[in-house]
């Protein structure tokens, strides 16, 4: 049991991570898919998962995951960094950045239990070509597991959030600690948490920063770093996911990512190119590359206002989606004042 003592500094500053981690989503989805337990809260993931291991490439960096990644428990906390939100190149980066002694103490640790061996060593000796090899294998893995369901991920999380805003409005922190999980008890000022490690641990005096997914895995996860908010990471169930029986041929078509982002614009009405690399889960630069793929292909359109680029999309798109949502269409939805359509926006 982790009992973590709260002062009036972190309980005036509980709040929700506005947004997933793309890497950190991938380093605990690396363990909570192989864990009976995670599989069941995310179903089509685990499917997914099992599918990718069986592909080619992809099936390579899985592997290689599963070899570096301890296969259940407390993961290297430098796996997942509070930097890097931006998008999966942004999270390598953050984890490459760390230092070399940091990466050989918390790689140890988490390889006391299992056998040595040559990639083990060099990932656990902060080797640069290891790293590098990790974080290709994270890139791919990610596009291939995660992204499709990107969207379901975040809307999981959102639904979250607006329950336990009402647990708060309704009944305090008291309120909002009871309905986490049953592994998380309030008993003021101590926080208990059943996690992956034990012990006593006084609050940063940043606050506390809370997370629900249904990749977290069987327990919740807490992360302390001193000068941030304490990360606690708990299960969350998934909303059950209807398939499209277009979704795959779409993906073999366009591009997994390319798709993705495609489904996107027709499920929200219009993105800017910020908007559309959050919910794809993509960094802004390759947002912006996809968006004026599809642009070009007739089947988004763009428009500026102000600062910003909104895309829509296009009659065609829709109907490649075999759907006309209303006020996602370009030329459906009212055109804007200002501004102009152009072809060669970002």
């Amino acid at each position: 049991m982790l009992r973590l003592q709260l002062g009036s500094a972190d309980l005036c500053r509980v709040r929700f991570a506005d947004r997933l981690h793309p890497v950190g989503m991938a380093m605990m989805a690396g363990q909570a898919l192989r864990d009976p337990t995670g599989s069941v809260m995310a179903p089509a993931l685990a499917d997914r998962a099992v599918a990718a291991g069986a592909d080619g490439v992809t099936g390579a960096a899985a592997t290689m995951l599963r070899h570096l990644l301890p296969a259940r428990g407390r993961l290297p906390d430098f796996l997942t960094p509070f930097d890097g939100l931006e998008s999966v190149t942004a999270g390598v980066e953050a984890i490459r950045a760390t230092s070399a002694r940091r990466i050989r103490a918390e790689v140890t640790a988490a390889y006391a239990d299992v056998a040595a061996s040559p990639l083990r060593r060099r990932f656990a000796a902060a080797d640069p070509e290891a790293l590098n090899l990790f974080g290709r294998a994270v890139d791919t893995w990610f596009g291939a597991v995660l992204a499709p369901h990107w969207a379901e991920l975040t809307a999981a999380h959102r639904q979250q959030v607006a329950g336990a805003a009402q647990r708060l409005t309704m009944g305090g922190l008291a309120g909002l600690f009871a309905g986490l999980h049953p592994a998380i008890r309030w008993r003021p000022p101590v926080l208990e948490v059943r996690t992956w490690w034990s012990g006593e641990v006084t609050g940063t005096g940043h606050g506390m920063l809370l997370l629900p997914t249904p990749l977290a895995g069987p327990l919740p996860r807490v992360l302390v770093q001193p000068g941030h908010p304490i990360l606690l990471v708990y299960p969350a169930p998934m909303p059950p996911r209807v398939a499209s029986p277009t979704s795959e041929a779409l993906g073999r078509l366009l591009g997994t990512t390319r798709a993705v982002v495609l489904r996107r614009l027709a499920e929200s009405g219009g993105l800017s190119t910020t908007e559309l690399a959050d919910a794809a889960g993509v960094g802004l630069s390759s947002a912006s590359e996809h968006a004026t793929a599809l642009r070009a292909a007739g089947l988004v359109t763009s428009d500026r206002h102000g600062g910003a680029v909104r895309h829509r999309l296009t009659p065609l798109g829709a109907h490649l989606l075999g759907e006309v949502p209303e006020a996602s269409v370009a030329g459906v939805a009212a055109p804007p004042a200002t501004g102009t359509v152009r072809s060669d926006l970002p």
